[in-house]
């Protein structure tokens, strides 16, 4: 049975959330501030995590960042706001998706069913291959691991997924709603910003070791392509 944390200091739409998740199949386990969050996080398993922002001691953006540096579980953040800067902000610390309160408990399932369905159907289960290399980086999926010239990279799961899929059609141009579509799915409700949130920060990590041979290329106007560099 797939195992769901509904962390939200609101109980009544914790216990709604759980209701609706246990018809759905699902473990429930419920966390009301940022700190039992993270305590169940690491004392248990979870399949995906629903993360409220505004929670008491830690909040849901230092939870999520927390998260991210230990696992890639599915996270879905909600909030009482709307602004484009807090989504966008969600997704670039590593949320798979971002949902608005007031919301309908359907359409959180049904966000819930899509961000597994894109798990299940992501490059790792897709593709044979399981190693890549490029000069001195090397993209494996049988363990999730990134290196650059033998230094670990950490990436998030979508973070992963982008640069193999880039990495696995060198040369190849990738429109913004191509790669969306890819790595996110048709059911996504998100829009193509989200793209470029994950290449800046995509980029910025592997940026952290130097390397001569290769690119993430911005292809102004189209999207973006990995390409090697003459040296």
């Amino acid at each position: 049975m797939p195992a769901m944390l509904i962390a939200d200091d609101n109980r009544q739409i914790t216990r709604i959330l759980a209701e609706f998740a246990k018809r759905e199949g699902f473990h429930t386990e419920m966390a009301y501030d940022g700190e039992e969050t993270l305590k169940k996080f690491h004392n248990g398993n979870y399949d995906i995590i629903l993360l409220d922002v505004m929670m008491p001691k830690k909040d849901g953006f230092a939870v999520c960042r927390e998260i991210r540096t230990a696992s890639n579980v599915p996270i879905l953040m909600i909030t009482a706001r709307g602004e484009d800067f807090e989504r966008i902000m969600g997704l670039d610390i590593g949320a798979d998706d971002y949902i608005v309160k007031p919301f309908s408990t359907e359409e959180v399932m049904a966000r819930v069913r899509a961000v597994l369905r894109r798990i299940e159907h992501t490059p790792e289960n897709a593709v044979q291959r399981r190693l890549l290399t490029c000069g001195t980086l090397a993209v494996s999926l049988d363990d999730c691991h990134v290196s650059i010239a033998d230094k670990d990279i950490p990436l998030t799961r979508k973070e992963l997924d982008l640069l193999w899929l880039l990495l696995n059609n060198k040369g190849k141009v990738f429109s913004r709603d191509h790669l969306l579509n890819s790595l996110w799915g048709y059911d996504y409700f998100g829009d193509n910003r989200t793209i470029d949130s994950h290449i800046k920060r995509l980029r910025a990590k592997l940026d952290t070791v130097p390397h001569d041979g290769w690119q993430i290329k911005t292809i102004w106007g189209v999207g973006y392509s990995f390409e090697e560099k003459l040296v």
